[in-house]
């Protein structure tokens, strides 16, 4: 049999870190041990009934077995236009302001080969959503990071930033509620961004997929809340965590005209559109009640609180994100973020993710997800109680 060799591209790309990670828990569930596997961002709760009901009537609806239009059916623009309205104050032309995408990853893939050529620079989160690289490396272009910095409540310091790099980035990505660190950002700091991004000419995708997640009162606002946000950037928000929706594939990208047309333009080389059931499914997500929102938000502080003030408990010095269903906590001094990965898991059997998979400011830091109940992060804290290291403190 021939064995043809990958593209330079496919070559090209960044390598998956926590694969290593994920093979290495298999085998310790193979072997018959208990694992808390709080290493992944997968959502572990149902999407809503109502939001279910609608998929099985729209699944029998024959229209829907059709092609459904390249760019979405104008409904579910709208109905994301109306959300924007309700939750943020912003209004949207649905028409050209808002583009339908196959899930949040594929517009923050898609976004660099949009807009970039090759040797373009892209500022990008240190540590961040590793799927940032994975579109830079795609468009052939180059990548400045910017250090998130727990002094700086995790967001850049646009100060920091050489003006060599600042003139020749055309493309900056941020992304608040924050993965991995659990930080939000404040309109004060959406107003700076968008001050610097018309002074050098970037344009700014901000990454809200964790928008309808905030913690002790605060609701995290949206780029475009920032006076003439929709004039430097766009926002790409998901469904799959505000609703659970995680395995449905659905999200959106609003804002400037111009990246709007650039994500449709790809698209449509790229696929025909969404499933009508699924859209008529996410307008009834985006439209409907909106009570299961606030639900999950109240079960993720739940965890939080349970997972945070168990570690404290124990001598762990952490602090409480807030916002997101991640928690970002220091690694015992002495331990790098894998060595210290690598003990929960062999001696509690509790999976972490190592906080230099997202860059190498993650270093010294795991991160953890809130995606089991609060009586797994429960036991959770208990086997790591149990660790030398904690028994000693």
């Amino acid at each position: 049999m021939k064995n043809f060799p990958q593209s330079e591209i496919l070559n090209s790309l960044p390598k998956q870190f926590f694969a290593s990670l994920v093979k290495k828990a298999g085998e310790y569930i193979e072997r018959g041990f208990d694992v808390i596997n709080l290493g992944q961002g997968n959502p572990d709760q149902p999407t809503p009934g109502h939001i279910v009901a609608k998929l099985q009537e729209a699944a029998a609806n024959p229209i829907n077995h059709k092609y459904s239009p390249f760019q979405g059916f104008p409904y579910l623009k709208k109905a994301v236009s109306d959300f924007y309205s309700r939750e943020y104050g912003v209004e949207l032309n649905p028409e050209k302001e808002v583009a339908i995408l196959f899930g949040g990853k594929a517009g923050l893939v898609e976004i660099p080969q949009c807009l970039l050529n090759p040797g373009d620079t892209v500022l990008v989160p240190d540590p961040g959503y590793p799927d940032y690289w994975s579109g830079v490396a795609l468009a052939k272009a180059e990548m400045v990071t910017m250090p998130l910095k727990e002094e700086n409540r995790f967001l850049p310091d646009y100060s920091e930033l050489g003006t060599e790099d600042l003139e020749k980035a055309k493309l900056m990505f941020l992304n608040y509620p924050n993965n991995p660190t659990g930080a939000v950002a404040d309109l004060e700091f959406f107003e700076e961004t968008v001050r610097l991004a018309n002074d050098h000419d970037i344009c700014i995708v901000h990454d809200f997929a964790y928008g309808g997640i905030g913690f002790d009162g605060v609701k995290p606002p949206s780029f475009l809340q920032a006076q003439g946000a929709k004039d430097v950037g766009i926002e790409i928000y998901t469904l799959s965590k505000t609703y659970n929706m995680a395995g449905w594939r659905v999200a959106f990208a609003v804002g400037n005209e111009s990246v709007i047309s650039a994500l449709e333009l790809i698209q449509d080389h790229l696929y025909v559109s969404l499933f009508g059931a699924v859209q008529e499914a996410a307008a009834e997500a985006l439209t409907g009640p909106q009570d299961c929102v606030k639900e999950l938000n109240e079960m993720y502080e739940q965890r939080r609180n349970c997972l945070i003030d168990g570690l404290c408990s124990i001598g762990w010095d952490v602090t409480a994100p807030k916002g997101s269903f991640f928690a970002w906590l220091k690694v015992p001094t002495g331990f790098s973020s894998e060595e210290f990965s690598n003990i929960l898991l062999e001696k509690a059997q509790v999976v972490a993710a190592p906080g230099v998979g997202f860059g190498s400011y993650g270093e010294g830091y795991v991160r953890i997800g809130l995606l089991t109940s609060e009586e797994r992060l429960a036991e959770a804290v208990k086997r790591i109680s149990e660790l030398e290291i904690f028994k000693k403190s």
